[in-house]
């Protein structure tokens, strides 16, 4: 420890942490090195009669339309020492209870918010997203919202558009057909807003990568990892030869695992791809021919 002032009498600290009353003291010397010191272990008892001690809840995090900064009422009806409340007691504070929870979304920007933010927790577990994205997600739709932009619109159809902005800004393979198929949003919705939100922010996207959801398709189709790799040869040798502007870049990644399961003679058909990669078998067709002719 830097603070720690060696006494002449005192060669060497031997320090010892008096948890009792709070000070680091040398062992030898006697001398009081840090008083007042924070506990940072957990608690002797749990406020509300649970298995979890820490001082803590959860961190401050953008996907809660408070931030996760709001305190609630538990849900024991028991006071401090443990006892059971009364009759009375309990009908008052289940009226407390009820009103504190309608405060914490009081206004409509607050309901909006907070409707939109658990349907992102839906949205999270069906597409297995990280928590960064989810962050991304929440801080675009923030600001949309701030900017009035939700207003007139649906409120998941444009909580889609925001997840796929941040999926294509943060470069995550998810496409807007998964993201309409993993809620109750139809295509041409969030479509529709998407191109308002990018509009309207003047967000700057970048192009999808094929070679990004290569290994997403192959893994969902269960073939080789030596099919994998040829795959990816495959796409890095077509890329070098043809522009892949104005290209899906999805189809061009499931042609290339077609192709390499074709190479390798393993047992999955064009329909299995197009289907791992919700893409129609026409298109991947018509991308195998231009890909062969490119070679």
């Amino acid at each position: 420890m830097n603070r720690i002032q060696k006494l002449a009498e005192c060669e060497q600290h031997v320090l010892v942490n008096d948890v009792e009353h709070g000070e680091i003291l040398c062992r030898i010397c006697g001398h009081v090195i840090e008083d007042k010191t924070e506990e940072v272990g957990a608690e002797w008892r749990s406020f509300e009669n649970q298995q979890d001690r820490s001082r803590t809840g959860d961190g401050v995090t953008l996907s809660k339309h408070d931030m996760g900064l709001a305190t609630i009422i538990g849900r024991a009806n028991k006071d401090v020492t443990g006892k059971p409340l009364a009759a009375s007691m309990k009908s008052t504070i289940e009226r407390l209870r009820m009103w504190d929870s309608r405060t914490q979304a009081y206004s409509a920007g607050d309901r909006n918010l907070r409707q939109a933010f658990s349907e992102l927790v839906g949205l999270k577990e069906k597409l297995g997203l990280s928590d960064a994205i989810i962050e991304k997600t929440a801080y675009i739709y923030r600001k949309a919202h701030e900017r009035r932009i939700t207003r007139g619109r649906t409120i998941s159809a444009f909580l889609c558009a925001t997840l796929y902005a941040a999926c294509r800004e943060t470069e995550t393979p998810r496409t807007v057909k998964e993201i309409s198929k993993s809620s109750t949003v139809k295509l041409k919705q969030i479509n529709k807003c998407y191109r308002i939100l990018v509009e309207r922010m003047d967000l700057r996207m970048p192009v999808v990568d094929p070679m990004q959801i290569v290994s997403r398709i192959a893994n969902k189709v269960g073939v080789s990892e030596k099919t994998k790799r040829d795959a990816l040869e495959i796409l890095k040798d077509y890329e070098s030869r043809e522009a892949l502007a104005g290209k899906s870049p999805t189809v061009i990644a499931a042609t290339a695992v077609y192709i390499a399961i074709t190479k390798n003679y393993e047992r999955f058909t064009q329909r299995d791809v197009a289907k791992a990669a919700n893409v129609t078998e026409v298109a991947i067709r018509n991308r195998v021919s231009a890909i062969r002719a490119a070679r």
